[in-house]
């Protein structure tokens, strides 16, 4: 065997077998994640994430933006009702480090959504695209089941397909009727407190009367241009509103040009 091809009579031996690995978080800065101010949360901090930091072509700015984050309602709420509520957050925009967030969607749990099904009950599913005040453009998934009626001796308590149908317009009229009448955070506000749920059964009761009614998914289909002023608004300005200038407000405040002036 010739001496070259034998890797192991060559010098120094097998090449790389003595790398060292290093942590990938040597890398990585964190940043604080800031939720809207529509949740009542009582830590303006949501949570932290981790993004590698600007090298070369690569910015930690490019890193965060558009990146989606997802909550429990409970923790962003101080609410343990709402523990079966998960909430979408997406970074819109970066201010040294800390992250803007808006909303982006939201979902149940997988053991509310097992909890909810029954026997011998109708299930009512209806899709609604709703366009906001804002421009945006959400589709939300409604999920209902049929109720049994006061004083009710029948085991089955099944609607009538043209019943559903019925129940069925009923819930998009109402939820593009609410949709329509306020902003993406006005909208966030109706999901945390259930608003839309309770008009829905409030609408459908003289059809067939419905309980448990859930908003089963909220997704964003299209948004309107990016406005960073709109995004101040949902955010609190932490500690940016300055100093009244007014003599009355501010008794201490004086014109040192005009009081350093001489009199004539």
């Amino acid at each position: 065997m010739a001496y070259g091809k034998n890797k192991k009579l060559s010098k120094g031996g097998k090449k790389g077998s003595k790398k060292k690995v290093a942590d990938p978080f040597t890398k990585k800065i964190w940043y604080d994640v800031k939720a809207p101010t529509y949740f009542t949360s009582k830590t303006p901090v949501a949570a932290k994430t981790p993004v590698t930091k600007t090298a070369g072509t690569k910015s930690e700015t490019e890193g965060l933006l558009g990146r989606v984050a997802e909550f429990n309602l409970a923790d962003l709420q101080s609410q343990s009702e709402d523990g079966f509520k998960k909430i979408k957050l997406e970074v819109q925009e970066v201010q040294g480090k800390r992250v803007l967030t808006d909303f982006h969607g939201l979902s149940l749990t997988r053991d509310k959504m097992c909890q909810m099904i029954k026997k011998r009950h109708s299930l009512v599913e209806a899709i609604c695209d709703c366009k906001t005040a804002d421009g945006y453009i959400v589709r939300l998934f409604v999920l209902a089941f049929t109720r049994d009626a006061p004083g009710q001796k029948a085991v089955f308590t099944y609607a009538q397909s043209a019943q559903i149908k019925k129940i069925r317009r009923k819930i998009v009229a109402t939820v593009q009727g609410i949709v329509s009448a306020g902003r993406l955070q006005d909208l966030v506000k109706h999901l945390i407190v259930d608003k839309i749920e309770s008009d829905i059964k409030t609408a459908t009761n003289r059809i067939y009367p419905l309980d448990p009614v859930h908003i089963q998914k909220v997704k964003i289909i299209k948004k309107p241009k990016f406005d960073i002023t709109k995004l101040f608004e949902i955010h609190d300005k932490g500690g940016d509103e300055g100093v009244a200038m007014d003599d009355d407000a501010n008794p201490e405040a004086q014109n040192l040009l005009t009081a350093a002036q001489p009199t004539a």
